[in-house]
Formats: structure tokens, sequence, C-alpha cells
């Protein structure tokens, strides 16, 4: 690119005209598995797509110039690029890990640690005093989750890295929560960047995908080959779709926030919440370093009901907001993370990270605050019970793994 560009110029423009064999406006889908060589002994550009393809390349092209980075990687899922990841890490080594991380993420880095692909250390990232004391079990790859899912805890990522860069050790951030409309890890110096595409990015709930975006080259070569050797590389039909859903990203998540802002105020003055957790309030304990970091304070958020509400019920009542796993799509969506997205951790481990039966994550999407408003009250109505009535919210259910 000759000149530089504004990032909403380049998710709007990303492909667009670039198509020398027909001139097509809208990139065209390659959905070829092969492609022919010229000579046997003169390797093309691309020869089979599960080591590069077209459509595939101008996805990461596009996360690469959002994110400034060298080199990017697009997988079949968000889990797939975080397990990418690890590839970098060996046996014996340490991989520090937020406490209150993503249930899934939490499912895999405790069974990979399990099998002595690495040991693995949960700590809370937020509290400076933890976060030191851990980076003196010298990690070699330190994950850093902000903000936090499902508690949108604040991590000071320019206090992380530069621990990190004490030790050596290699910082990744999950920018999933956010995307790079509202916060670039990048430029506050960590390493690698990784998304699951299937949130924000692709914002149309219709494709699965991931990305790992490496601020070195020569790191994000090291990833490209271990995903063509592993196959976890995203499908070009994948690829196509979320380049188009990343085309609206800034319109769509700045929308978002600002519903999600009026829709916490309300909350917030709501006699039956305990506590909302939101960054974007003054209240909150990272409200000032998510002003440092971030552009904005994004579109989710979580909140601690009091006794008096039957929180099952309070999903069972909802109209517009969908019970679902997931978030970022143009839907608001409402989950009880204990049960669901948070499910495969063990109760201690959720007790430890301050994941209670009654937190209900909110993901706010297109929709008119005033229909959201209307349908929260609605289902607080209906959820509004008697201290005696309100019982353990899961008392005979088995776990189940969350997604």
């Amino acid at each position: 690119m000759s000149r530089s560009r504004n990032l909403e110029t380049i998710c709007a423009a990303a492909g667009v005209g670039v198509d020398d064999a027909h001139n097509s406006v809208a990139p065209p889908l390659h959905l070829s598995a092969n492609y022919a060589w010229n000579d046997p002994c003169e390797k093309p550009q691309y020869d089979y797509s599960r080591s590069g393809n077209p459509t595939r390349s101008q996805l990461e092209e596009a996360l690469c110039a959002l994110e400034g980075a060298e080199k990017g990687v697009v997988t079949a899922s968000g889990m797939a690029a975080l397990d990418l990841v690890l590839c970098l890490v060996s046996p014996g080594e340490l991989v520090l890990a937020p406490h209150d991380c993503y249930g899934g993420t939490h499912r895999l880095l405790t069974a990979r640690a399990k099998r002595g692909q690495f040991d693995v250390a949960f700590v809370d990232q937020s509290n400076p005093e933890t976060l030191s004391a851990a980076f003196a079990r010298a990690p070699k790859l330190v994950l850093i989750e902000t903000p936090s899912n499902p508690l949108l805890r604040i991590t000071d990522i320019g206090a992380c890295v530069a621990l990190a860069k004490k030790a050596g050790a290699i910082t990744v951030a999950d920018n999933t929560f956010l995307s790079p409309a509202l916060q670039r890890p990048l430029e506050l110096g960590c390493d690698i960047v990784v998304h699951s595409t299937t949130k924000f990015i692709n914002g149309h709930s219709d494709v699965v995908g991931g990305a790992v975006l490496a601020r070195d080259a020569s790191i994000g070569e090291e990833l490209a080959w271990w995903a063509n050797c592993t196959g976890v590389t995203g499908a070009p039909f994948d690829s196509f779709l979320t380049l188009r859903g990343l085309r609206t990203l800034f319109p769509r998540i700045e929308r978002q926030q600002q519903t999600a802002q009026t829709v916490v105020d309300a909350l917030v003055a709501d006699d039956r919440v305990e506590t909302v957790f939101y960054p974007g309030l003054a209240s909150h304990p990272g409200h000032d370093i998510a002003r440092a970091q971030q552009k904005g304070f994004g579109p989710m958020f979580s909140v601690e009901f009091k006794e008096g509400v039957d929180v099952l019920q309070l999903l069972r009542a909802t109209e517009i907001f969908t019970i679902a796993e997931s978030l970022g799509g143009f839907e608001s969506l409402i989950c009880v993370p204990a049960a669901m997205t948070h499910a495969s951790m063990s109760a201690e481990a959720r007790q430890i990270a301050g994941i209670s039966e009654g937190l209900v994550r909110f993901s706010v999407g297109l929709e008119h605050e005033d229909d959201l408003l209307r349908d929260i009250s609605h289902a607080l109505d209906s959820a509004s019970i008697t201290t005696s009535d309100n019982v353990s919210l899961f008392p005979k259910q088995a776990a189940k793994q969350c997604v």
C-alpha cells in the first residue's frame, strides 16, 4: 500500500477491485483445493489450499493491516488459533494464563498441560503483585485476555509486556472481546494477537473462524509452518464470508457499544442489581487502564443480580436477547457462564475466578436500545422472587462441556 490508510478504510476496501482476471469489484472466491504448477521444479505461490489460498490470504492481509502485524494465519476456529500459538512452547516450559479466561481456553491449557506439552499457571493478571510473582517463574509464553471473559477484568498490557520482556517471554493477547477497532495489542508491545473471528470480526454469527497475527515476520512464518503442518488453516468460503463481515466492523461495534452503555446505565440504577461488570463505568477497578489502552469499552458486560432474582427465569423471560453462547454478532445474546461458556471449568476454578452461578453475561447487538431496555425490564419483573424461593441454580445438573 503506497499511502497509509485509516483502519475504517482498510476494513471497507480490503480486496475491493483487485481482481486482475475479470475486474470484479467484489473479490472472487477461490474454492480450488489445489493449483497447477507451470513446471515441476518451480513451486507456485499457491499449490494446495491447506498451505495457502488466495481468498484466505486476502483476509489475512486485511487483519494484519488492522492489527499492525507482519504475518498472519487464518485458522478454522478461535480455539485452533490459540492451539496454534501453543506450538511455540515446549515440554517443561511455562505458559502464564489469566485465571478468569474463557472456559474453552482454560480447558485447552489444562488438557495440554496434563499431557506434558508444557506447564501452566493461572494467575490474576489484574493484580500487579500476583503477576510479578508469577513472572519470577520465568514463563516462555504469557497469554493476556483483556477485557477478560466473562468478568471484564482489565490487564495493563504495557505493564505485562514490560515484565515479559525482562523474562524473555512471548506475549500473546486475545483481542476477541474488543477487536482491532477498539484495541491494538501489538501497538502496546505484544508479540502476537489471537482472535476468534467468529465474534466481532465476522459479526454475523454464521462463520466459525480464528486468526493468529504476529508482529515479527519470523514468528509469523513459524506459526504458518505449524498451521500447514497441523492443518488448522481456515476454509476459503469461511474466509470469504469473514472478509465480507469485516467490512462493517467499525459501524457495528460503535453502535453496539453505545447501546451497551445505555443498558448498563439503566441496570446500575436498578435496585435488583448487585454489580455490573463493565469497564466503561468509572467505578470499575480497571476503568482508567481501559481508557488508556482501549478506544472504547465495547458491547460486552456481565451482571450479578441480588438474591431476589431467579437468574434462570430471567433468561427464559427475555424475548429479544437470545439464550446462546458466543458473542459479538448483530444479535443480542445472553448466557449464564457457569452453566454454558465456562461449564468445562471445575467448580473450584470458577470460584477462584469469581464466576458465580448467578453471573449473567450480555452481548449487545444492533437492536434499538429502547427495545432492549424493555426486554430486560420485563424479564427482571418476571424473574423477581422472594428470598426463600431462591435456590441453587444448578443443584443436580451434570457439568457439560462449553463450546
